[in-house]
């Protein structure tokens, strides 16, 4: 048996093509390079596990299609040579490139105010990342295997091209079958499911409010048990009355928070009706500052961006949000983006609608808000067409997601001068980028409606996009953002694989950096959105301090 598995596992290893090797080994060195984040050993090993595999894929696909052209094959001496020589160059590169992985990782760790690594253990992540890599090439080679059983079958009544076309389509398709109608769908499933139980927690400590214009209280029209976890924290978490006029040194308004949960009614116009409805009843028309506030995928609204500005204009707001759905941004985006567009017409309209009807001096300012996903289905719920008649005032959007159409417009048609990671768009009379640093005052003047984007060039929420697998992103190009590694440098397929494996990852960063924003940006956005920028200057930075989160 020990002699079977040895011959085996011979037979196994010297099937792998030596130019595929090489490509893997090349595609191996280049993952473990920095990308916008920094990254465990684990999660590390992972990512260079599949470019490894996709490596691998390159090289052989080139030695087809060499093969396929039928071009001239080296003579064996030449080929011995050249085989020497590309071993020793590229295990060489190999050992350099593992050797470089922690001063790699504390570039970015430096960048974020992270504590530098000892060590990002090199050869661990080595290891997972070969163990990874032969798990998916011999997922890619049993596909190969079904294809050319499948061709053989087919060949026995049917022409060798047409059989190996069908065998090869079958397979396919029947791969595609099982991965989007039974995998897919089972770990969707198993995730919405996971994910609606823990919305269904409750946090230590978060007790139904008793406050009459709290949502979920006795008296309020929308049911507490209905709100979910994330909502209930919004409601009942922020500050109070006493706190803003404890800082502001004057009486001061308990702000308003109206929040509709996923099941608080069957259909979303029904939940955005309840919205209104709720509105109204704690008199939200009567505050100077009315935000529609759409959250990320959870239902999550950062206590960074609604609570600074309810610190900014004294507890003078009211904020209306509504759930759309259970799952994390990023998982959202890949199995349906659409809900948050939805979600945020939906209740726009609703909010919208009843607000045109109030007299124009005697209702409150409209303004947008959303993170993440929130960004994503916010910025097209205003249509333009809509209310140009009666416009709003504005909109904060932070960590917009690469499918934003609006900002991938805006970013597109950026003045030629400006950096693709903080664009400046035509004279910024409608619209301007922020980052860390505030440059919103551009000396040129705001026009009736301000919108502000706030975006860190270190987000890959912001910055991923299925062309890094090919093309080098305009990110890149010139000046980079104070957030990003001066190593990071764009490999084709590699950087793609690096800045998807970032996603998940977005929020494991101190705040701001990554997809972590910090309240002194959203501080910056709204104070210049709702034209506060009269506060004294040492107020403002006074909040700043007092909102300021540590690192760690």
């Amino acid at each position: 048996m020990g002699s079977f598995m040895k011959s085996w596992l011979l037979r196994y290893v010297e099937s792998f093509s030596f130019i595929g090797l090489v490509f893997a080994i090349l595609f191996f060195s280049a993952s473990v390079t920095p990308s916008l984040l920094p990254r465990n050993f684990l999660f590390q090993g992972l990512l260079s596990g599949f470019a490894l595999a996709a490596g691998y894929g390159v090289g052989v696909g080139f030695l087809n299609l060499y093969l396929f052209l039928e071009l001239p094959k080296p003579s064996d001496k030449l080929e011995r040579i050249s085989k020497m020589v590309t071993s020793v160059v590229v295990a060489v590169v190999f050992v350099v490139y593992l050797r470089q992985m922690t001063f790699w990782q504390n570039s970015i760790r430096e960048l974020m105010e992270m504590p530098p690594l000892e060590t990002a253990h090199p050869y661990t992540t080595a290891v997972i990342a070969v163990f990874s890599a032969c798990c998916v090439i011999a997922i890619v080679r049993w596909l190969g295997w079904s294809c050319r059983y499948a061709s053989r079958q087919l060949n026995r009544f049917l022409p060798r091209r047409v059989a190996t076309t069908l065998g090869v389509t079958m397979t396919g398709l029947l791969v595609i079958f099982i991965a989007n109608g039974v995998i897919a769908r089972g770990l969707m499933s198993s995730a919405d499911s996971f994910f609606a139980k823990a919305d269904a927690l409750i946090d230590e400590g978060v007790a139904q409010p008793e406050i009459a214009i709290a949502s979920g209280s006795p008296g309020s029209s929308i049911e507490w048990d209905s709100i979910g976890r994330r909502g209930k924290n919004f409601i009942v978490d922020g500050p109070q009355a006493a706190d803003l006029t404890k800082f502001w040194g004057r009486e001061c308004l308990q702000p308003v928070r109206v929040y509709v949960g996923l099941r608080s009614q069957d259909t979303i116009e029904e939940r955005a009706k309840l919205a209104l409805e709720e509105l109204i009843r704690v008199d939200g028309f009567k505050r100077s500052t009315l935000i529609v506030a759409t959250p990320t995928g959870t239902g999550w609204l950062d206590p960074a961006a609604v609570d600074s500005v309810e610190y900014l204009l004294g507890g003078d707001t009211a904020i209306v949000s509504m759930q759309y759905s259970y799952l994390p941004s990023w998982l959202t985006i890949i199995v349906d983006p659409t809900r948050s567009i939805v979600a945020s017409q939906v209740l726009f309209d609703e909010i919208y609608n009843h607000w045109i009807t109030l007299p124009k001096d005697d209702r409150p300012k409209l303004y947008l808000f959303g993170l993440s996903l929130g960004a994503f289905g916010s910025e097209v719920s205003a249509d333009l067409y809509k209310i140009f008649d009666d416009p709003i005032q504005g909109a904060v959007w932070s960590g917009p997601p690469f499918p934003s159409t609006q900002w991938q417009e805006l970013t597109r048609e950026r003045n030629p001068d400006s950096p693709a990671w903080l664009p400046r768009f035509r004279n910024g009379s409608m619209v301007r980028f922020t980052s860390q640093k505030n440059t919103l005052e551009s000396g040129q003047s705001w026009g009736a409606m301000r919108n502000v984007y706030v975006q860190y060039a270190s987000d890959p929420m912001v910055f991923f996009s299925p062309d890094l697998a090919f093309q080098k992103p305009a990110w890149l190009e010139g000046q980079r953002g104070p957030d990003v590694s001066p190593h990071l440098k764009w490999y084709p397929v590699v950087t793609f694989l690096q800045i998807a494996f970032d996603l998940p990852m977005a929020t494991s960063v101190p705040n701001g950096y990554g997809h972590n924003y910090s309240p002194s940006s959203y501080i910056d956005a709204w104070v210049a959105v709702t034209k506060s920028e009269d506060l004294p200057p040492e107020s403002i930075e006074r909040l700043k301090k007092k909102m300021f989160v540590p690192p760690f």
